[in-house]
């Protein structure tokens, strides 16, 4: 009878631990990753003593999300576009900066910008023989411009736990739409396939 009582409670207190660790990981991560940034940013950039050490970091957080608020909105306005254009246009000139900044800014706006490329997931063929399939993302239907000629669409593989992924060409007959939203699949994706799917 002891021994049944002592498993109960070494069960219940494993079950109750590993529920509170599932409940409180992901914010003591999230917060983590965010403090590692603030740290790297603030030894990168050298901020001052605004108040204290400990209220510091978020009032900078703040300033930061505001300004880069304040930019975004201006650059909406009829006033800044021509700058802005004009601003791109110089830095394209420049042979190895050009690279960078076209790679960077393509891949901000693929997952954030109004020309969002990453908006049609899909569902790949990889293997026919074996019925192995994966999620991916569709981001061009005509290759023309790359002499790939025929029915080819090109498809981002993202892959699990990692901001990484691959890029492949294949046929469209390999390729079926998804009915979920972009945000539903890359979660799914990242997740490994844990998370639920609404």
């Amino acid at each position: 009878m002891k021994k049944i009582l002592k498993s109960r409670i070494v069960k219940n207190f494993i079950s109750h631990f590993a529920q509170g660790l599932i409940v409180i990981a992901p914010t003591v991560i999230t917060v983590f990753v965010f403090y590692r940034l603030f740290i790297f940013v603030n030894t990168t950039f050298h901020f001052p003593k605004i108040v204290n050490p400990y209220l510091d970091p978020f009032i900078i957080i703040i300033g930061i999300i505001l300004l880069i608020f304040l930019i975004g909105r201006l650059s909406a306005s009829i006033f800044f576009t021509p700058v802005l254009v004009r601003g791109e246009k110089v830095v394209e000139r420049v042979p190895f900066i050009r690279v960078v900044y076209s790679a960077v800014k393509d891949l901000f706006s693929a997952f954030i910008g109004n020309k969002k490329k990453f908006n049609r997931p899909v569902l790949v063929t990889i293997d026919k023989a074996n019925d192995i399939k994966q999620i991916g993302f569709v981001t061009q239907t005509d290759l023309s411009s790359m002499s790939i000629q025929g029915e080819m669409v090109s498809v981002y593989l993202p892959f699990s736990y990692g901001l990484n992924g691959k890029l492949v060409i294949m046929h469209k007959d390999s390729v079926q739409p998804l009915d979920v939203s972009a945000a539903e699949a890359m979660k799914f994706i990242v997740s490994g396939g844990v998370t639920h799917v609404d």
